[in-house]
């Protein structure tokens, strides 16, 4: 079994079809798209829109937000409102007005957030300047109370190892008095 190579998506030229079937085909779909890109434009942006399409065949489609003829009425300046005031619009700007209000709030969390972080990061960093000195000798009225917590969970640690610590010595000492009274 043979395979077929094909060559993909290939560009084509822009060229008038010589094929009438042809043309009104690709003409139907094209016009189909334009008119959904249109109203895509609309929905999501509140844009007003005007599209007249003349066929190969002589026949006339059009495609208006809010609707053909208010939009030509105002473009050739025959002093009507622009058609901007209606609820579908103003349910667009609406939304979209919401929708940047979320967004700021989240920054202005994720700014607070990070504001916090760098506080910490640069406690921290000062925690470990004072690890490399003795920081058992360092004024306790110098740290804050994020350091004080730090410090009292590295002192928590410490009392633990060094019991642990204790309590193997002690039973080494045991053992060993057990060894040597045998």
């Amino acid at each position: 079994m043979t395979r077929r190579i094909n060559k993909g998506r290939q560009r084509v030229e822009m060229v008038k079809m010589k094929n009438a079937k042809n043309l009104g085909v690709t003409f139907s779909k094209r016009r189909v798209g334009l008119f959904k890109q249109a109203s895509e434009l609309c929905m999501l942006y509140g844009a007003e829109i005007a599209i007249v399409v003349f066929s190969p065949n002589d026949k006339v489609y059009s495609f208006g937000h809010p609707s053909v003829d208010t939009l030509v009425e105002w473009f050739l300046g025959r002093n009507l409102p622009p058609p901007n005031n209606d609820v579908h619009n103003q349910q667009i700007v609406a939304c979209r007005e919401a929708g940047i209000s979320e967004v700021n709030t989240k920054l202005m969390n994720l700014k607070e957030v990070l504001h916090m972080e760098k506080n910490r990061g640069e406690s921290n960093r000062e925690i470990m300047k004072r690890a490399n000195s003795l920081w058992w000798k360092s004024h306790m009225e110098e740290l804050d109370l994020f350091q004080f917590q730090h410090l009292k969970k590295a002192l928590e640690i410490l009392k633990q190892k060094v019991e642990k610590e204790a309590q193997m010595v002690n039973n080494n000492a045991f053992l060993g008095k057990c060894l040597d009274s045998s």
